[in-house]
């Protein structure tokens, strides 16, 4: 039988009168006329869904909603009330799945009417409130005493990441990358017995620094560059600035004789450093110097195969350190080894400078084939280009 015509805008407009002034039941049966003759949009499911649950009519609110997902995927107001409807029966983790659908497609605040800016307020509490519980709940029953272990913190680091506290960084070296290496923000002091060598000679490699820095003019920018072989623009602001700056005792695998005469003790306490012999390009161990009030931007290094070493040596209040998630304050003395392909960056927030000793190691994992493998590599390709290549450690 076929179904008569109706006047689908008066439906919808007498629907929407008739919820504005409290009679549901008789906005339900406008609606449902225009979904029953085919013609319902979004807006028709969602008014139908309102008036069923003014009506507590909960399954047909829910099949109301489920219509207009169907229709319009990416309805904001459609994915927050499917949300509500199932927080309402319980089911919280399908609910903040919805919520937090709700929020990742929405446009900017002030894109929005005032009303859905309200409604999505409400979508981003509701999922800060079921994350917070969810937190709670796995951290009763699996946490407890994890963090008296050192052997649990990576699964602590599991959680976190899964609660969303930390982020997942990956090495993205710039040059080179070598597979199946641990993603290794900072390394285990433990794991590099003879860096206590290095940081027994402290006093000594901060004197012999203390002597070259009382002409500063030896420290030369860390990133240089020549216009004719290296594209500009990409070092946000680093290129050739002072502020970061180096005085290098090695250079790009090759000694700087008049700086190393004047830094004896220092060579001698990176004697027993499996530093990589890769010519035009390591070792390198230099002064690195971060003037005061500067910024290091987060950057990320060349090539994954080896790992970068600091000693602080002199360290004003106010200066940090971050690889990947893990910020913390240096401490003179104290070294430490990390990936340098992570993201990472520095401050000094002091009014005066901050100097670390910075060298180079080969990474633990590599075979005495594979590092010389890598080395033959760059041989290869130095051999190649015919060309000493661009190379800041």
């Amino acid at each position: 039988m076929q179904m008569p015509p109706i006047d689908v805008r008066t439906l919808a407009q007498s629907g929407a009168q008739a919820l504005r002034r409290g009679d549901p039941r008789t906005a339900r049966e406008s609606f449902e006329r225009i979904v029953a003759a085919g013609q319902a949009d979004a807006s028709t499911c969602l008014a139908l869904a309102h008036a069923c649950r003014a009506l507590d009519e909960h399954a047909a609110a829910h099949a109301a909603v489920d219509k207009a997902l169907a229709l319009e995927p990416r309805n904001l107001r459609a994915l927050i009330l499917k949300a509500d409807h199932l927080a309402a029966e319980g089911d919280k983790r399908t609910a903040s799945s919805f919520y937090q659908a709700a929020v990742r497609i929405a446009p900017p605040a002030h894109e929005l009417p005032a009303e859905l800016r309200g409604e999505l307020g409400r979508a981003q509490s509701m999922c800060t409130r079921y994350a917070a519980e969810y937190e709670a709940f796995l951290r009763n029953r699996v946490g407890r005493g994890l963090e008296e272990r050192a052997s649990t913190k990576r699964f602590r680091h599991s959680l976190d990441i899964l609660f969303g506290k930390r982020q997942i960084y990956f090495q993205q070296p710039q040059y080179f990358f070598f597979p199946g290496l641990p993603q290794i923000q900072f390394y285990d002091r433990n794991d590099f017995p003879w860096l206590d060598r290095v940081e027994a000679a402290t006093a000594d490699i901060r004197a012999e620094l203390i002597e070259v820095m009382k002409d500063q003019s030896v420290f030369k920018p860390y990133v240089q560059g020549d216009p004719g072989r290296r594209p500009q623009g990409g070092d946000r602001g680093m290129l050739n600035n002072p502020d970061w700056s180096a005085f290098y005792l090695w250079k790009d695998g090759e000694i700087v004789p008049e700086n190393a005469a004047r830094c004896p003790r220092t060579l001698d306490a990176l004697a027993d450093v499996p530093a990589p012999r890769v010519r035009n390009r390591s070792p390198s161990v230099l002064f690195s110097l971060l003037r005061p009030g500067a910024h290091i931007p987060p950057h990320n290094g060349l090539v994954n195969t080896r790992l970068i070493c600091h000693l602080p040596l002199i360290v004003p209040p106010k200066c940090a350190f971050r690889v990947g998630n893990d910020t913390f304050a240096p401490v003179e003395g104290k070294a430490w080894v990390f990936d340098d392909t992570m993201e990472h960056e520095a401050w000094n927030g002091s009014d005066r400078a901050r100097v670390i000793l910075l060298f180079e190691t080969w990474r633990p994992e590599l075979t005495d084939e594979e590092r010389g493998l890598v080395t033959a590599m760059f041989d290869a390709i130095d051999a190649y280009s015919g060309d000493k290549p661009a190379w800041e450690i």
